[in-house]
């Protein structure tokens, strides 16, 4: 049930009682903190949704048994920016469709669903989560090129409902070496589907081969029904409206000065500080790790990677850590070893931390005479991220790139629920980040 008398209560001091006493019983392991950290836990399809949210589940259940019928194909987006909790929903709306194919009184009944995720961290998680509920199934999980490879070399009919979350990390152009020999990902999944569910954030994408234009999302959903949903209630992060708006500025070039809720902070207000030491933000980061847990340092991709698993490392005055390991076969934000690193894009897009400690390398400079940011897109050392396609022009190309790196800030910088720490390693954007203290 979405409300009740006494909510509250209940919810946080009642059940918090009883979940004490089992733990003093055996019944249950783990407490509830720890079980609040984990990725499966945030996403899961028994999380509360808020009103905003449960309208646009109910929406798209609606949606799915009115078109799942029609003779033409039909595609509904769901857009809001990092936070909004665009997984949740459609995480549960996925079980619940689920739940509908095998209901022999339901429209949906005997349909054949899928989630897809080009994500390797969240498709973990996701088969996680099947791992424990009647009606989900790790087949029913794939990442894009799998499902539609297995799709078009097959003879069976189309799926009926297919939900794509981080639909910003589709393929829109061919990648041979990742076996994708079409034009773009999300028109083949329209194909292999009656209807398809889209979850969408423009300002996630990070690299070309999944820049995605107006003109290329109007071609995409040419003469087929489709609907568009926002999101907009900020969920991840909680902390005031004016520390949003700083975020969503410096993502816009633009460095304001500290919100006065940061100046002003109360006891239990969401943390926005400043570090010129990357060694001192890094002992923060231990502190709130071994207190909440579940925080971690992550950083711009302005560091040398190669996929041959050996160690790479940021190494900055009194700070030397590895970065953007890949290796493990949990979430990278749960494995505990992981807070004696430093994460990626890659490694930490789509999941919360409680607090996170984000290093600007050195793509990420400041312009006085502007007053602005300068990104410096020739420092940036991700190789996959700027390969070139003929469909973006070459006079449009330097635009792109430097739009993909102030994405990629974005996702690092809305990662923490209660705090966000900023260390940066070129000279002049510290220089103005320290000024702001002042």
């Amino acid at each position: 049930m979405h409300d009740y008398y006494n909510k509250e209560y209940y919810d946080q001091t009642f059940f918090d009682a009883i979940w004490d006493e089992l733990r003093e019983q055996n019944i249950v392991r783990e407490s509830l903190e720890d079980l609040r950290n984990k990725d499966v836990f945030k996403i899961s399809p028994y999380k509360e949704l808020s009103a905003e949210q449960m309208d646009l589940k109910h929406h798209i259940i609606d949606y799915c048994k009115r078109h799942i019928d029609d003779d033409k194909h039909s595609i509904f987006f769901i857009e809001g920016d990092a936070g909004t909790g665009k997984s949740v929903v459609l995480s549960s709306t996925f079980n619940t469709i689920q739940d509908l194919s095998q209901d022999k009184g339901s429209k949906l009944y005997g349909a054949e669903n899928y989630l897809l995720v080009n994500h390797q961290e969240m498709l973990k998680t996701y088969k996680e989560i099947s791992e424990t509920l009647p009606n989900l199934k790790k087949k029913n999980f794939m990442k894009p090129t799998s499902f539609i490879n297995r799709k078009t070399s097959s003879e069976k009919a189309v799926a009926d409902i297919v939900f794509v979350d981080e639909a910003h990390l589709l393929l829109s152009k061919k990648d041979s070496y990742n076996n994708f020999n079409q034009d773009n990902h999300l028109e083949e999944i329209i194909k292999q589907s009656k209807i398809t569910i889209v979850v969408y954030d423009r300002k996630q994408v990070l690299k070309f081969k999944s820049y995605w234009d107006d003109n290329l999302i109007g071609h995409v959903k040419r003469g087929i029904h489709s609907e568009v949903l926002m999101l907009t209630n900020q969920f991840r992060i909680r902390a005031e409206e004016e520390i949003l708006n700083w975020m969503d500025a410096f993502t816009n070039k633009k460095v304001l000065p500290l919100p006065k809720s940061v100046t002003n902070a109360r006891k239990d207000s969401f943390e926005l500080e400043i570090f010129s030491d990357a060694g001192e933000m890094y002992k923060k980061i231990q502190q709130k790790n071994k207190k909440y847990g579940l925080s971690r340092l992550v950083s711009t991709f302005d560091y040398l990677h190669k996929k041959d698993r050996k160690d790479y490392f940021i190494e900055e005055p009194n700070f030397k850590l590895p970065w953007n390991r890949t290796h493990y076969k949990k979430t990278w934000a749960e494995v505990e070893e992981t807070i004696n690193e430093v994460g990626s894009i890659y490694t930490i897009q789509g999941f919360d931390l409680n607090y996170v400690g984000v290093i600007l390398g050195p793509s990420v400079s400041y312009n006085f005479e502007k007053d602005e940011l300068e990104i410096i897109t020739a420092n940036y050392k991700d190789s996959e991220a700027f390969k070139a396609r003929d469909d973006i022009p070459a006079n449009q190309a330097e635009e792109v790139k430097t739009q993909i790196i102030l994405n990629s800030i974005n996702v690092l910088m809305k990662r923490g629920i209660h705090g966000l720490y900023i260390y940066a390693t070129d000279p002049k954007l510290r220089q103005k980040l320290d000024s702001l203290s002042d």
